[in-house]
């Protein structure tokens, strides 16, 4: 058994297959995924699990090096943005508008679904190296 807290099978199989600069997009249940990009649903219910604990885990097994963000989110959902901040206060973080932000999501790896049920809470993470 793993040792690590990630213990859903697809998505540790995802990160275990990113290389340097590859994406993987966290969302809210209510961004939409693009057909040709793997959905890994985690969504239960409204708010289980929520965008930052499915965050908190992934940030256990994946080196980031950059993010991505709505600009919306900082006026529409300013808790959530301050928590991302916190999390990456020496990472790039690239803010776009969310339209763009749901057109860049294509590039991802796959898109791993929240429950979460607040505004612009989504995220791309952009691998890093570990050396």
């Amino acid at each position: 058994m793993k040792r690590t807290k990630l213990i859903n099978s697809e998505l540790s199989y995802t990160i275990s297959k990113m290389g340097h600069t590859d994406s993987l997009t966290i969302g809210d249940c209510g961004l939409p995924i693009p057909e040709n990009v793997s959905r890994i649903d985690l969504a239960l219910t409204h708010d289980v699990p929520s965008f930052l604990d499915t965050l908190d885990v992934v940030l256990e097994e994946l080196c980031v090096e950059e993010i991505v963000i709505a600009s919306e989110i900082e006026g529409k959902n300013n808790a959530i943005y301050k928590e991302i901040l916190k999390r990456f206060e020496n990472i790039k973080v690239t803010k776009v508008s969310h339209e763009e932000f749901k057109n860049m999501t294509k590039e991802s790896k796959a898109v791993v679904r929240t429950g979460e049920c607040s505004p612009y809470a989504n995220i791309i993470l952009k691998s890093g190296v570990v050396f």
